[in-house]
Formats: structure tokens, C-alpha cells, sequence
């Protein structure tokens, strides 16, 4: 199997023209310093659904709507179906409600919110189903049949992988890149993109960004087969998928030099990095490539120029809430712990104003006299603050050994 015809990605492109933003590469300062290199970002994540997916929805739906109007065909009027972890299924729920035809859109169950929502606020009518996209899948194929809907794949269909090419039509045309990051979940987005790359600037390095917990594309890679995970569970929900496409995997063993995978923990600094560095606000999938970047999973020589694909913006705000927490807490940015006081009078103000004078600021204080790990006449405080970093950490645990408390970090 060849690489995507160029000629099929310039003319998704032109479909695309007044409907995505063409938002030019964005030099980014921190990390260029970090990498010794020059960093650049592809954002993605401002696109009018908030993820490149739109454009691979809106190309597919649009030469649906071309090929009825040359051959007198209905095929679009019946509607439309996807499975979709979020991302993909608001590209079709817009691309469905500007041709003026049904989009249903199955979601897995643990999807969350704001994509449920933003979905069904384009028109859509979302059915919840199944633990993975897999499962999802699996069930809008069958709706399809019984509804005679036209099912529009995230990611194996040569005119959707067309439309997420038409990223590096623009990128190509902007930066000169020596590497280009992309992550990966089902495969379309780098298969499009390195079917441009690989014809107009072959010299550039095009590299997959796998999840650890959703690795099956980067194990296919390697061994050069196929092979399955068991199942998937990331935070990077726009990735976290559990099968490979056959031939997506044949697009990717010709376009792409290399598959690096990167953990939530390591997601999750990213997403924290590229809010506090970058004000931007990228989901899992979309801070992958910053993630293996910023955790040294490629090498990168001093003054390379480097592209990064910052996918989709479209994060739970819940768990973003978390992952700030988290990312604080691993940072020694904030601390929290559990101290027993004796229960009387002045015991709290006296541990608050230790606490004070280490120039520590309080955040939360919890306090209980009835948990049955308690002695009688005790009490136990839950106290969050905010710290200057590990020094000033342990500079306030020393402090309350020095003072005789009895403590432990919650974690």
C-alpha cells in the first residue's frame, strides 16, 4: 500500500477553506530552552470543535455531499454514525448539522462530560455504550445496519485521513522542521501527515507519541506485526484506543520513523506545563507530544527545529482539576498532611502560627476529635499548604519533628 495520493489531501483542503482556523505555528520560548532546540506548536486544540478531527469529519462528509450530487445518490440524507471518545464525534456532529443531515454518535461510557455535551449541542443525538472506543465501535456498526446510517470511521478511511493531512500542508508551507511530534491513537492524523512530509520534505523525522497504557499501535510498530491490547486505560482519552487498523498500521510502517509511548504522570506534567508555559489548555491526547518531549523520550540535537501536533483541547474539567492537584502536590508546589493535636484551646493556633513563620500559606484545615484512631481528649487536623519547593518542604516537616508532633503527608 502507497502513502495517501497528495492530490486527495489538497483537495480536502480546499473543502476545508472558511471552515477550520489556520492557525500559524506558534514558536514556543520554554521549551525551545529546555530542549536546546527550536519548538514549535501546532495548535490544534483552537479549532472551532476544539481538535483536528473536524477536518477529517467535515472531508469525509463533504465528499459524501459531492458524490450524491454527481451520481443522484441519497447516501448523506440518511444520516450519519461514528463511534467517537469525544473528539471525532463533535467533528461529525458539525460537519452533520452544515450538510443539514442526522448524526448519531455513540460514545463509550466513560466519556466525559464536556464532550457528551459539547456533541449534543451541535445537534447530535449521543448513545452511551460500552468501557473503550472498541466496544463503542462494535455497536454503531450495528446501529448502522439497522438504521441504515452511513458510518464514518475516526480514523481508517482514506478521505478522513485526507483531511487530517491537510495539517501539514499548512505546517510544511510555514517551518522548515527537522522533526515533526504527533501523537497517536487509531493512526489517521500521523498517516495523513506523513503522507505529505514524506513526499515534500522527506528529511523531516516524523515521530509517533504513544499512551503506556493504550500501546498497542507502538508495540505493532516495533515488532513490525500487529498485536492487540487486552484493553486500554489512559487519561488520554483521545488516544486510548485498543485495536490496530491494518491499514492504518501499512500507512504508518511506510510514514513514520519511529513510535516513543509516554505515562499519566508524564501526560499529566505536560498538560500542567503547557497551561502554566504556554497558557494553553490541551487534553491528554493533545499534550502527548510536549510529554515525551519534555521527558526526554527522543533525542533531539542542539538547534533542530522541532514541530509538535497540540491535537485537542476538549479536557474534563474534573480532570484537570486533578491533574493540577496531583501535579502541585508531585512538584512540592503544595503539601498536605494529618497532625494529632491535644483538644484544647490555643493547640490549633499554636500549630498555625508554626506553620506562619515558616512562610507556609494555608489552604485547607480539616479538623475531627470522633475518628476511633484517636485517644480521648485528642484530635486530628488535615492541612493543605502551599510551599516554595522541596527544601521549604522539608523545612517545615523538620519543624514540626523539632516541636514534638505527630504527623504523616498524605499523598
Amino acid at each position: 500500500m502507497q502513502l495517501l495520493p497528495l492530490e486527495s489531501i489538497r483537495k480536502a483542503a480546499a473543502r476545508l477553506e472558511g471552515i477550520i482556523a489556520n492557525h500559524p505555528l506558534a514558536y514556543a520560548p520554554r521549551l525551545s530552552k529546555i530542549t536546546n532546540a527550536q519548538v514549535y506548536l501546532k495548535k490544534e486544540n483552537l479549532q472551532p470543535t476544539g481538535a483536528f478531527k473536524i477536518r477529517g469529519a467535515f472531508n469525509k462528509i463533504a465528499s459524501l455531499k459531492e458524490a450524491d450530487s454527481q451520481n443522484g445518490t441519497q447516501i448523506l440524507s440518511q444520516g450519519v454514525i461514528c463511534a467517537s471518545a469525544g473528539n471525532h464525534a463533535q467533528g461529525v456532529a458539525f460537519s452533520a448539522q452544515h450538510f443539514q443531515t442526522r448524526a448519531v454518535i455513540v460514545m463509550p461510557e466513560s466519556t466525559p462530560l464536556l464532550k457528551i455535551m459539547g456533541t449534543r449541542a451541535m445537534g447530535a443525538e449521543v448513545v452511551l455504550v460500552g468501557n473503550n472506543y472498541d466496544e463503542a465501535y462494535s455497536h454503531a456498526l450495528t446501529l448502522a445496519k439497522e438504521q441504515n446510517l452511513h458510518f464514518i470511521h475516526p480514523f481508517a478511511d482514506s478521505e478522513v485521513i485526507a483531511g487530517q493531512g491537510s495539517i501539514a500542508l499548512e505546517m510544511i508551507q510555514e517551518e522548515p522542521l527537522d522533526v515533526l511530534i504527533v501523537p497517536i491513537g487509531g493512526g489517521g492524523l500521523i498517516s495523513g501527515i506523513a503522507s505529505v512530509y514524506k513526499r515534500l520534505s522527506p528529511q523531516t523525522k516524523i515521530v509517533g507519541v504513544n499512551a503506556k497504557g493504550a500501546n498497542a499501535m507502538k508495540t505493532s510498530f516495533d515488532t513490525k506485526k500487529i498485536s492487540n491490547s487486552h484493553s486500554v486505560r489512559t487519561i488520554a482519552d483521545g488516544i486510548a484506543v485498543r485495536d490496530v487498523n491494518q491499514s492504518v498500521f501499512e500507512y504508518i510502517l511506510q510514514g513514520v520513523d519511529c513510535i516513543v509511548e509516554v505515562d499519566d504522570d508524564e501526560i499529566a506534567s505536560a498538560i500542567l506545563f503547557l497551561l502554566e508555559f504556554q497558557k494553553l489548555v490541551a487534553e491528554g491526547a493533545g499534550a502527548a507530544g510536549v510529554a515525551a518531549l519534555l521527558h526526554n523520550k527522543l533525542q533531539i540535537e542542539p538547534t533542530q527545529k522541532v514541530g509538535i501536533v497540540i491535537s485537542g483541547g476538549n479536557i474534563d474539567i474534573t480532570m484537570l482539576n486533578v491533574i493540577i492537584e496531583r501535579a502541585l502536590l508531585k512538584s512540592s508546589r503544595k503539601m498536605k498532611f494529618q497532625v494529632i493535636l491535644i483538644d484544647k484551646p490555643g493547640s490549633l493556633q499554636k500549630l498555625t502560627e508554626l506553620l506562619t513563620k515558616q512562610g507556609a500559606n494555608i489552604v485547607f484545615i480539616n479538623y475531627s476529635r470522633i475518628s476511633t484512631k484517636l485517644e480521648y481528649g485528642d484530635a486530628i487536623v488535615e492541612i493543605a499548604l502551599e510551599i516554595k519547593g522541596k527544601e521549604h518542604k522539608e523545612n517545615v516537616f523538620q519543624t514540626l519533628l523539632k516541636h514534638q508532633y505527630v504527623f504523616h503527608e498524605i499523598f
